[in-house]
């Protein structure tokens, strides 16, 4: 199986030489001598579905599996599909996914691309994760609290039961070096990738922030570019409701037949999220209203020219109240960065950023492990049998007022007991995928 796996690859990419081919040897060669890796290879790059392939026969492996976390769901499933294809095969065969709710994969799976909450749900099953050769943490950029929490855990079941457990970590704009220090001082492998030049236009009157002043200007700037540019658009907006607000608009236009309206976003159907990510008929332009989850994993076929809102949507946690809300907030350079990339993949495109030239925007994301409800995190830890939380290795340690607010909330549950040990009633909470709360509700009524 894994030399007919191999030489499939070999047979797909030979035509079609991506940037992270040039580092796959000195890739291969310090994962034979180390067990943990950084990977640091920018979007477009074809880390995602290209390194999992190249290293199935390799030798430390052993015949154990390779798991790839990845951040989202439809890129997990996007990415699964897309090496299944290279190989000639469906997806459950060599290469499988497991998402919530959903899984692809059989007796014969090799790789498994697997969601974060899937990834926790495995080391607390089976810590030493007995039939998995190696770790991949894909887009470790965005630094999700499960991402956080996966490759802390790993790391100590890596010292404590598998020094044969391998950790590759892969990011697209974060420093490695610091990644690299948590994991024992691990070698940085860097791609330097390949974009083609993109233009960047700013906003001469940037919206004042009201919802109707967004949706004027970005309706606007799609209708321009329409009009001034070829191939097709992908719009950067923060949220669902905008997104159906902007195809209403851009429907009742009535730009045609050959114009092709494609949302984007987490809470899709699988179809409608093909649809978006598919490349247009011949003769067809594509309008694609995305979130934030359109900035990494996933190629859509066919942009050259983004229109970014600069917003996203975030969860974060009140104290005061307990509970967590999603809140717009102003993207990160590293993701205007990313977002504008996205024009440039095939050809020199164009990107229209709607805010003046001059404003200030943080260097990267807040990790989301210093702004969560740390309460999942608490009882994970509890699960595990971490009582101190110091003990672990975090690339950002949390915080420790919302771990001790996050405890008391599971004590009052029911779910820990003395010194913060985990009762029967918090295991059957772990076991459902849910928050807490919602897991404590369920299992009581």
């Amino acid at each position: 199986m894994a030399n007919h796996c191999a030489l499939a690859v070999r047979l797909q990419y030979s035509s079609m030489k991506l940037p992270i081919h040039e580092v796959l040897p000195a890739l291969r060669q310090v994962l034979q001598s180390s067990p943990n890796v950084v990977l640091q290879a920018p979007p477009g790059a074809g880390k995602t579905t290209v390194v999992p392939l190249a290293l199935l026969d390799e030798p430390w492996l052993n015949g154990r599996k390779i798991v790839m976390l990845e951040p989202r769901r439809l890129a997990a499933r996007a990415a699964a599909r897309f090496m299944a294809k290279s190989l000639g095969e469906e997806v459950g065969e060599t290469v499988g996914y497991r998402v919530r709710l959903e899984s692809r994969i059989t007796s014969r799976t090799r790789i498994e691309v697997v969601t974060e909450g899937v990834l926790s749900r495995m080391l607390q099953h089976d810590p030493s994760l007995e039939s998995v050769g190696i770790v991949i943490f894909d887009e470790f950029h965005e630094r999700s609290l499960q991402a956080d929490l996966g490759l802390a855990l790993c790391f100590e079941s890596q010292g404590a039961l598998r020094d044969d457990l391998k950790l590759l970590v892969m990011s697209a704009t974060l420093d490695g070096e610091p990644i690299a220090r948590l994991l024992g001082s691990a070698p940085v492998v860097t791609s330097e990738g390949r974009s083609y030049p993109v233009t960047v236009h700013y906003a001469t009157t940037p919206t004042r922030g009201r919802h109707s002043d967004l949706q004027s200007e970005l309706l606007s700037t799609v209708l321009r570019a329409l009009r001034e540019e070829q191939g097709s658009i992908l719009v950067f907006l923060p949220g669902a409701g905008e997104i159906r607000r902007l195809e209403q608009a851009l429907q009742a236009q009535q730009l045609g037949d050959d114009l092709i309206i494609a949302p984007l976003y987490g809470t899709l159907t699988t179809a409608d999220q093909d649809r978006a990510i598919s490349p247009p008929p011949t003769g067809k332009r594509k309008i694609v209203l995305a979130t934030n989850i359109a900035e990494t994993s996933l190629t859509i076929e066919g942009i050259r020219i983004v229109i970014d809102a600069g917003l996203m949507r975030e969860p974060r946690f009140d104290p005061g109240s307990g509970m967590t809300r999603l809140e717009t907030v102003t993207i990160s350079q590293a993701s205007a960065e990313q977002r504008a990339g996205r024009a440039g993949r095939i050809e020199p495109g164009i990107c229209y950023r709607m805010w003046s030239e001059g404003r200030h925007l943080i260097p990267f994301n807040i990790p989301e492990i210093a702004s969560a409800d740390l309460s999942p995190l608490a009882l994970e830890l509890a699960q595990w049998g971490v009582a101190d939380a110091t003990t672990m290795s975090w690339l950002t340690p949390p915080p420790a007022a919302a771990l001790a607010q996050g405890r008391e909330l599971l004590q009052r549950l029911g779910a820990l007991g003395e010194r913060s040990v985990i009762t029967e009633h918090g295991r059957q909470m772990a076991e459902l995928p849910m928050h807490p709360r919602l897991a404590h509700m369920v299992i009581k009524g």
